[in-house]
């Protein structure tokens, strides 16, 4: 998702900025270059107040390809199944958003924390599988070389039955498929050649692909009532030479575009899993008309989910997009907050502080909702992204952000935390202090992952901070330990002994602390997470640390000899 720092958007009729988003980026503006909001021509793509426009580019385009959106079905897709739809019309559900694109913790792990978020309020998950699924077949390729079995994936959903969460698979159909169209069996289906985001909803191969996809995931979700469709941020939707022809032929209507392939998708579904009702992000519905919307006759067929992450969240505008989703006949509207990974790409810490007003702004959305009597809130998706993309690096650790997620929970609840409530949850999570200003907990905690929450807290706190101290702070190593000594191989031992324990014991402590960490992060992770959370956040500054630990003994046992001159 993905999803930068505060991952606000502010919604509006007009002007809808996004400030950093993680895995969601575009938001209303639907741009599909990313560029400023002086850049960017929306009505070049949705027409005045969405309705269509004629296509300004009336160059030479290749003829029209076939009718791909009426493709046939892959015959290798599952039979259509019958089911009974459980009734949610008395129930609001808090789905935890498990980002498995990146650090997917192992199932043992999983089966730790469920029974924190049940007792929590959780009464549902929003997995997000991506390249973790057991994919077969022709899709084995799309498969992490860690992915989880079929077994793992009926012990999670066992687990979170025994836990009464829900499970919402979520599967990306449009936007974000970057785990599929990165190999080159499907690098033809990419919308622009060189941007494996988006897929050309105009290939006869897209929607088998898609259908094929969808329908694995769901086989194995045989019980689920709902089912996450995605479809947000379509970068370059409409850039790609098939699309550019079609635009040519339809009025430059992006529009119709976007929600002719969804539409394809929902009847794919009311078809094969009737029991299965479902959900995409909004963002790309924002900038539609209401007539357009009404027009595509998907409204009956699945809920918007509106997606804001600031704390800040502007609830006037937001009311005006619940009245537009109401005005469109969607019997149901959905929320999404943020409890981690919407407060930078590669943010390590937790700002919890940040994540709990976001609940506190949607709690209030929630509590007025009796202003749309004709659209029912379903529930709120409470996202912890992971990677703001399948391309980015990690953001907090599961672990890491646990605390925060239990303070959202409270939240979205009950309102703003009490000092009761705080002692509460303080005594669940193993803490004697909670400083939501600092965002930091105290005491050693007592919750799964807490040995990696309170050293990944000493390696944010301190470690570059540490190294830089010995690298630049000392005024001494500068002198008698410099680069240039390193680099001819010299020194005074007499002087280096004076700051030998400053660099020796320093670089020690900290391979213990982070062997430690490795340790504990082994129980949780793959190694693949390991080997990427260890690189990019400990490595990057120990590294250095570790090459002038390793001088500094090499050079000390040269007992002052010569400066060495280095051969050219």
């Amino acid at each position: 998702m993905e999803t930068g720092s505060a991952c606000v958007s502010e919604v509006g009729s007009v002007d809808m900025r996004v400030v950093e988003r993680p895995t969601h980026t575009i938001v209303a503006s639907l741009r599909i270059e990313e560029k400023s909001a002086k850049e960017s021509k929306d009505n070049f793509f949705w027409g005045k107040a969405g309705e269509p426009q004629e296509n300004s580019d009336k160059r030479e385009l290749p003829p029209e390809p076939p009718n791909e959106m009426n493709a046939p079905v892959d015959e290798n897709l599952p039979l259509k199944k019958k089911g009974v739809a459980k009734d949610f019309s008395g129930i609001q559900l808090r789905l935890v958003h498990l980002d498995l694109k990146g650090a997917a913790p192992k199932v043992s792990y999983l089966e730790q924390i469920f029974p924190l978020l049940s007792k929590m309020g959780a009464n549902g998950l929003l997995i997000e599988y991506e390249d973790m699924f057991p994919y077969s077949g022709e899709l084995e390729i799309l498969k992490s070389p860690y992915a989880y079995s079929k077994e793992d994936i009926e012990k999670i959903l066992h687990l979170a039955e025994i836990n009464k969460l829900e499970v919402v698979p979520l599967v990306q159909t449009f936007g974000h498929m970057e785990y599929v169209l990165k190999h080159e069996n499907y690098r033809s289906l990419r919308e622009v050649e060189q941007y494996p985001n988006s897929i050309n909803p105009h290939r006869a191969e897209t929607m088998p692909l898609v259908k094929k996809i969808l329908g694995q995931v769901l086989e194995l979700h045989p019980m689920a009532s709902f089912v996450h469709i995605g479809a947000d941020e379509v970068f370059h939707l409409g850039e790609g030479q098939d699309s550019k022809t079609w635009l040519n032929s339809n009025n430059g209507d992006l529009g119709k575009m976007f929600l002719a392939h969804v539409k394809e998708l929902l009847n794919f579904l009311h078809s094969h899993y009737p029991d299965k009702y479902a959900l995409m992000w909004d963002d790309m519905l924002r900038k539609l008309s209401v007539e357009n919307i009404k027009d595509a006759n998907i409204s009956k067929s699945v809920s918007p989910v509106l997606w804001i992450y600031d704390q800040n969240l502007n609830t006037q505008q937001t009311d005006k997009l619940i009245g537009k989703y109401q005005d469109c006949g969607f019997p149901s509207v959905w929320f999404a907050s943020a409890f981690k990974g919407a407060s930078g790409p590669d943010q390590m810490w937790t700002p919890i502080g940040l994540h709990m007003n976001n609940h506190l702004q949607w709690k209030q959305v929630i509590d007025s909702m009796h202003k749309f009597p004709k659209i029912r809130y379903g529930g709120i998706a409470m996202t912890g992204w992971q990677r703001y993309d399948h391309y980015s690096v990690l953001c907090e650790l599961l672990p890491v952000a646990l605390p925060s997620l239990v303070v959202c929970l409270r939240a979205i609840q009950h309102g703003p935390l009490t000092e009761e409530s705080k002692t509460e949850i303080n005594q669940i999570l193993g803490f004697s202090k909670m400083d939501l200003k600092k965002n930091i907990c105290d005491g050693n905690g007592a919750f799964p992952g807490a040995e990696i929450y309170r050293m990944v807290r000493i390696i944010n706190d301190d470690l570059k901070k540490k190294v830089r101290e010995i690298m630049e702070g000392d005024s001494e190593i500068r002198a008698w330990f410099s680069r240039y000594h390193r680099k001819h191989r010299f020194g005074n031992p007499h002087k280096m002994e004076t700051f030998r324990d400053k660099v020796l014991k320093t670089h020690e402590e900290w391979e213990t602390l982070t062997d430690s960490l490795r340790v504990q992060l082994e129980t949780i992770y793959f190694p693949d997470t390991v080997e990427e959370w260890m690189e990019e956040n400990v490595n990057l500054h120990l590294d250095a640390l570790r090459k002038m630990a390793k001088d500094f003994k090499e050079i000390l046992e040269l007992k002052a000899q010569p400066k060495a001159v280095l051969k050219k």
